[in-house]
């Protein structure tokens, strides 16, 4: 989330009350399973009125009503380039470029990706809201946002707690990168069954999460590989990591070695001393996912 609400920041000035005049979309997985070329029929002539964002969906709302939702996945960005000189080249050749929608004050936002996982779906007014609410839960950032929001979402969960908040039905926009970091603020082992955690145990998730959010956004996301925002500079979250991809480095709390697990399929990354597990599941789970000999007896 913090990637997207950076994009989000930066796009809003260059788009809202900007008008669509042309729109190019070469990949047809990027709108898949509509027609590319009839997507961008469509966008052309819309006027932005807001550039929104609901957990790590980029929403580009317009005076018509309608929607254009956009997905970044893991390697999509957006970038915009100021109007040049008419025939001037204003953004430099990529052959990740899936599309280019022109503004009516002669800049441009290009769309890349270059695993090609994001995705563009343009919807009608009716089917806004309907279709978010359907897949994203609350904002974690919000103030209206409290531990007992998590708690009602947990209560029932027997997932690892760190599976549950990848959920983006359970909380918004909680990815693998900060669901590590939140976790270890929280000093919650990521394998721990969500609905084992204990009322202080949650509001320190609860806290974990916005503050690692909240980090994220400061810093302005992170950039691994490819994010990076619309004008084309890095973002600086990944210089301030607690945990995340720190294996075999100290605890920033109490000096032990991170140790690297999988959780719900995802690379995890976490202090075996200060994040205890407790629980069934973790004694039945395979050798791999296990911490070695030494360090499960260096946190009991």
């Amino acid at each position: 989330m913090p990637e997207v609400e950076t994009v989000r920041r930066k796009l809003a000035p260059a788009l809202e009350g900007r008008r669509f005049e042309h729109v190019a979309i070469t990949d047809p997985r990027l709108t898949r399973p509509h027609d590319p070329f009839e997507v961008a029929r469509e966008l052309e002539g819309e006027r932005v009125t807001k550039v929104d964002r609901r957990g790590k969906y980029l929403i580009v709302r317009f005076e018509s009503g309608r929607a254009l939702l956009i997905h970044l996945r893991m390697t999509g960005s957006l970038r915009h380039a100021e109007g040049g000189d008419p025939g001037t080249e204003k953004l430099p050749d990529d052959p990740h470029r899936r599309a280019v929608v022109n503004l009516d004050d002669g800049s441009d936002v290009a769309y890349r990706d270059v695993r090609r996982f994001g995705t563009w779906l343009l919807l009608e007014p009716s089917d806004v809201d309907t279709y978010i609410d359907e897949r994203v839960g609350p904002e974690p950032l919000e103030d209206a946002y409290k531990a007992k929001d998590l708690a009602e979402k947990l209560a029932h969960r027997r997932a690892p707690i760190k599976a549950a908040i990848l959920d983006q039905r359970t909380v918004a926009g909680v990815g693998n990168i900060y669901a590590d970091e939140a976790l270890w603020r929280a000093k919650v082992h990521p394998l721990t069954p969500a609905n084992e955690l204990t009322p202080d145990e949650v509001k320190a998730v609860h806290k974990g999460i916005r503050a690692s959010l909240q980090a994220g956004v400061r810093r302005q996301g992170s950039t691994l590989r490819d994010y990076q925002l619309p004008d084309g500079s890095s973002g600086t979250a990944q210089d301030r990591f607690k945990v995340y991809g720190r294996t075999g480095l100290p605890c920033l709390r109490d000096g032990t070695p991170i140790d690297k697990i999988r959780v719900a399929g995802r690379g995890t990354w976490y202090c075996p001393t200060c994040q205890v597990y407790r629980g069934a599941a973790y004694a039945a789970s395979s050798s791999a996912r296990r911490p070695s000999r030494s360090r499960r007896q260096s946190s009991v």
